[in-house]
């Protein structure tokens, strides 16, 4: 039974066009009672009738007027009542030191080359680089978010590269960590206002994936070996990584990243309640 009482968290929300040329809008919720996820179908005259805001991820809401399919894990959405406004991910003060923390580990570097390089790009996107999540639903979602999962990336790595040091490069496992999802400052949009996050078509136009782009970045600047950790790192092909991690005879260290990454990706600040606990570094 549909019961109106039900608080919600917002997982993810998005617009598209309908056959008919109007707006839909597509809602997951996620119930605060057992964490069953409910996904949400609403019209363009609801979404005319609704602040935007109120579709930010982790924001908590109740569902006022609906009607359900017989299992009630879809409905259609005419009515929405917003009960609990999520943080939009790290405030300005937050995103400085953040940033400050994140360029820190170029001082880490010894090839001089790639310091140098880190050094130069991150100055040129510094602002994109502040505000972007790591992405649109999976993980750290948020404004600021990829800085938060690209710090995990490298300490996780710093406490497992001493028990590895013959046969990885701290310089290459470190600047893969940071340069991993670098693509992601291209790849999505977010409003600074509402917090919400969406894709960048113009990106999707020009190039596969984040990763893709990583790889070439790197791959033109002479720094292969980066590059190369970088392709792997989302583990399998259908999984968006242009090197397999099931192919026979690779380096060890391709391994390396896609560990590290998924253990924020899993483990780490992944969602925007976490956040509001503090950064660890800040502390």
């Amino acid at each position: 039974m549909f019961d109106t009482e039900t608080i919600y968290e917002v997982v993810v929300f998005s617009i598209g066009d309908t056959k008919a040329g109007t707006k839909m809008g597509k809602l997951q919720l996620k119930s605060t009672k057992d964490d069953s996820l409910l996904n949400c179908i609403l019209w363009e005259e609801t979404l005319n009738r609704l602040d935007n805001k109120i579709f930010r991820a982790g924001n908590q809401v109740r569902i006022v007027s609906a009607s359900f399919n017989e299992k009630f894990n879809n409905c259609l959405v005419s009515s929405l009542e917003l009960i609990k406004e999520a943080k939009t991910g790290l405030d300005e003060n937050e995103r400085e030191e953040t940033y400050k923390k994140l360029t820190s580990y170029f001082n880490e570097i010894k090839d001089e080359k790639l310091r140098d390089f880190l050094a130069s790009y991150f100055e040129e996107h510094k602002e994109k680089i502040k505000i972007m999540p790591a992405a649109k639903v999976m993980h750290h979602n948020y404004i600021g978010g990829l800085m938060v999962h690209t710090i995990e990336c490298v300490e996780f790595a710093k406490k497992n590269l001493e028990m590895f040091t013959l046969k990885i490069s701290s310089d290459v496992a470190i600047a893969a960590c940071i340069l991993h999802d670098i693509g992601k400052i291209f790849e999505y949009t977010v409003d600074l206002e509402t917090g919400l996050i969406d894709y960048d078509e113009n990106f999707r136009h020009d190039w596969i994936s984040h990763s893709q782009y990583g790889f070439s970045l790197c791959m033109m600047n002479g720094f292969q070996r980066v590059a190369k950790m970088i392709a792997a790192h989302h583990g399998r092909e259908e999984w968006g990584a242009i090197i397999d991690l099931d192919e026979k005879d690779l380096e060890p260290e391709l391994y390396f990243l896609h560990f590290m990454d998924n253990l924020s990706a899993k483990f780490g600040r992944i969602n925007v309640s976490m956040i509001e606990r503090g950064l660890h570094w800040q502390n």
